[in-house]
């Protein structure tokens, strides 16, 4: 992969707290499936829907 200006990298919006992220390396084989601009809003998210 060519070198990319931070502003021409992929963005989403979080599910939890609705800003938005970027790109970031360590999720480089797992985009499609990232939700959470974090760990802290990856739990808080989690634990909405269960009891």
């Amino acid at each position: 992969m060519k070198m990319r200006k931070k502003a021409d990298l992929p963005s989403k919006v979080c599910a939890h707290c609705a800003l938005p992220f970027s790109w970031r390396k360590k999720w480089e084989r797992d985009w499609e499936n990232v939700k959470y601009c974090s760990e802290r809003c990856r739990r808080a998210g989690a634990g909405k829907g269960g009891a």
